[in-house]
């Protein structure tokens, strides 16, 4: 009996943002759940509550939503912060915590066990933009932590760098110092790597949604540049 509890309650963060979709909508389980999966939103301008669908998460990580909430539930983690579950995250899949796979499933289990709203984190709301890139990890660090190449991308940005490991994290101050920008480097081979950009500590939803377009904007500039210059060489 104890085994069929501790197995019911594994389970429980999925069934539970089924059902909370269920009482909005008045879908049944399996349409509610089908769209939960196809990471779709039907009430409204809110956001999904996951990162992406069911089948791009599994393609992406090995697991789907359903694998990955169970998983989470066994480990604890609706007691643990968000950068330890997104470390525990990264480490199940090898990566570094702020790559794009381990941040969407972090996020996605803290809205479906109501930690979190979209976006918001222990220190205020952040966003996060990546893109990757056909240029070897170095390129794209140097694009980054040298303040005479980073202009040519982020001309409107005023970072001041707090530490960085080359090539693969920096991380900065952003404007006034209240908020912070994080840098994560993920190498794909030796001509390839995808750049995760993470800003911080922002005041509130709208502040973040702001950000958004921003830093998409930014990194794009970014990526162009940097592939630019290992064309050229």
């Amino acid at each position: 009996m104890q085994e069929r509890n501790d197995e019911m309650t594994r389970q429980s963060s999925f069934k539970r943002l089924v059902r909370s979709r269920m009482a909005k909508t008045g879908e049944s389980y399996t349409a509610a759940r089908a769209v939960l999966l196809a990471a779709k939103e039907r009430l409204g301008s809110q956001p999904p509550p996951l990162a992406t669908s069911d089948a791009s998460i599994r393609e992406r990580t090995g697991r789907g939503w359903e694998e990955w909430f169970d998983l989470l539930d066994a480990q604890g983690a609706t007691g643990m912060a968000h950068r330890d579950i997104a470390r525990w995250v990264a480490d199940q899949l090898d990566i570094e915590p702020l790559v794009w796979e381990a941040q969407a499933v972090t996020a996605s289990y803290e809205r479906a066990r109501g930690m979190r709203v979209v976006g918001q984190r222990a220190d205020g709301f952040a966003v996060t933009a990546s893109k990757t890139v056909a240029a070897p990890p170095e390129r794209a660090f140097d694009a980054i932590v040298d303040p005479a190449r980073r202009r040519a991308w982020l001309p409107d940005g005023a970072l001041r760098e707090r530490t960085a490991t080359r090539p693969r994290s920096a991380r900065f101050d952003w404007g006034d110092g209240r908020t912070r920008v994080a840098v994560t480097i993920d190498a794909k081979g030796p001509d390839r790597c995808t750049v995760v950009v993470e800003h911080s500590r922002l005041t509130d939803a709208e502040h973040a949604e702001r950000m958004k377009p921003y830093w998409r904007s930014r990194v794009a500039a970014l990526k162009t540049l940097v592939e630019e210059v290992a064309t050229d060489a």
